[in-house]
């Protein structure tokens, strides 16, 4: 069974793509930026973009039945590589316990303004 989980950005209808897709017990999350859907807004600091985007995980997370603890695969990517270590602090509250399968990557974005995006892959009852 197929659900599609909607922020209800307007850059999932500009785009043609869902927050997440969750099949069965699987969950795929987009990648996710530092934009305060709510506001359209988004901080200058890298951190603060690593902590919004991970609180906009954790909301379509919830919206599907999973949660944080059931993330098995994360991936980061950065314009500047040299920030990702000022991420390490939010990155590592959300999964150091849980330990997912990680990759970093160096890439362009589509907005100069982010600094980060983070998809995550979920199997619901990992955690």
């Amino acid at each position: 069974m197929r659900r599609l989980v909607s922020s209800g950005s307007s850059f999932e209808a500009d785009i043609g793509y869902s927050r997440a897709v969750i099949d069965g017990d699987w969950m795929f999350v987009s990648g996710t930026t530092g934009f305060d859907y709510a506001t359209m807004t988004i901080s200058d600091d890298v951190g603060e973009q690593a902590e919004q985007a991970l609180r906009n995980i954790g909301v379509a997370l919830a919206e599907g039945g999973f949660s944080f603890a059931d993330v098995v695969r994360v991936r980061y990517i950065l314009p500047e590589a040299g920030e990702f270590e000022t991420c390490w602090p939010a990155l590592r509250r959300v999964f150091g316990e849980i330990r997912p399968a990680a990759t970093m990557i160096a890439a362009g974005l589509s907005d100069p303004r982010m600094k980060i995006e983070i998809e995550v892959t979920a199997r619901r009852g990992q955690g």
